[in-house]
């Protein structure tokens, strides 16, 4: 199957972000800086890196492919949250504004989940780029009527202190934890990976703060605090206190604690249609999957690129932020069975930590589009 951010300053929102790291399909507001500076604090990802060329002449092929094989003209209308699970769609949406898309598509950009929802409820969004809970309890809340077709972003959360005796989740045990938002996904993902790691759920004691920002302002005024928290929050706090560093990625310690034949991934963000667009205009949605794989991939070989679209499109304020930011957001493509498999597995941790986080039960098979 194919596979592919000073602390307090306000201007940019990050709702996406925050939206991915709730538990129903509302979310609130946040701001996050609106300039980092160039202070050292590198994230490893363990990024896939592709080549441009490569990308480039794959996507022209198959875009003309998708060209030669339907003659739909009807109009794609794509929906999503300014933030990380978008920011792998930029160059579709500048190939489609320079009328070099093989589909014809209309973007939507909101800053909140019960917006984007909500169009997907009333029809006026075909295909929508949500949090991956998010999408589980819109599917619960329509009775099916829609399907996910994607995953475009693993996890985005971070473990950053200036403690250099972390690392690992065992060592976590007898410590505090700053965190943002009581019974949101970030809670039940710690919560899962500290039972996952043998400690009791007593070990660690953790802290709520109501947003991402307050987790950053602990982190500022004491280094050796550990706090969890999203992209772009991680990267403005290293550049502001070079005493601070990643101690822990979330995403690679979810990977370590599964077990041999588990494909569970950290999921932030998908895709899904809706079902009847869907039914009406399969050939228009298989081909929006391989232009977002491809526009994906631009993202992972050209960032500076990538950076510069990000801004364009309103996602992120200043291309250099999306830049430093976007090694660290885990931007990816998965579908058919790995993205069954990896959201899956996900989302049934979330059912065990909190049914409702989910819609009150896992979706049926029919949530997943296969093709």
């Amino acid at each position: 199957m194919k596979k592919f951010g000073s602390l307090l300053m306000s201007t940019l929102l990050c709702a996406s972000l925050l939206a991915g790291c709730s538990s129903s399909a509302s979310v609130s507001q946040s701001t996050v800086p609106e300039t980092i500076s160039t202070a050292e604090g590198a994230i490893e990802t363990g990024s896939e890196e592709v080549s441009l060329e490569e990308m480039t002449a794959a996507k022209t092929e198959t875009s003309t492919e998708a060209l030669e094989e339907s003659s739909d003209d009807t109009v794609v209308r794509v929906g999503g949250l300014k933030g990380p699970t978008t920011m792998g769609l930029v160059k579709l949406m500048d190939d489609a504004k320079n009328g070099t898309a093989a589909n014809n598509y209309e973007f939507t950009m909101v800053t909140a989940a019960d917006e984007l929802t909500g169009l997907v409820a009333s029809g006026k969004i075909d295909i929508a780029l949500l949090p991956a809970n998010v999408a589980s309890v819109l599917y619960h809340k329509t009775e099916g009527k829609v399907s996910v077709i994607d995953i475009n972003t693993l996890g985005v959360l971070y473990l950053v202190s200036g403690d250099s005796s972390i690392s690992s989740i065992e060592n976590l045990s007898g410590k505090t934890v700053y965190l943002p938002g009581k019974g949101t996904t970030p809670e039940y993902v710690l919560r899962y990976l500290i039972s996952a790691s043998g400690l009791s759920g007593e070990a660690v004691t953790l802290e709520f703060k109501s947003e991402a920002s307050e987790v950053a302002a602990v982190l500022a005024e004491d280094p050796n605090a550990i706090g969890l928290l999203p992209q772009p929050f991680v990267t403005a706090a290293i550049a502001q206190n070079d005493s601070l560093s990643v101690v822990l990625d979330l995403t690679k310690v979810w990977d370590s604690l599964q077990e041999d034949g588990s494909n569970s991934r950290l999921v932030t963000g998908v895709s899904i249609v809706n079902n009847e667009f869907l039914a009406a205009h399969k050939d228009l949605v298989d081909t929006f999957l391989t232009e977002h794989e491809a526009s994906i991939a631009y993202t992972a070989a050209d960032p500076e690129g990538a950076a510069a679209l990000i801004e364009k499109a309103g996602i992120v304020a200043k291309a250099a932020i999306a830049q430093k930011a976007l090694p660290a957001c885990n931007i990816t493509y998965l579908d058919g069975q790995d993205m069954k498999d990896a959201l899956n597995g996900y989302l049934s941790v979330l059912l065990s930590q909190n049914p409702q986080s989910v819609g009150g039960s896992l979706p049926e098979d029919d949530f997943y589009y296969l093709q």
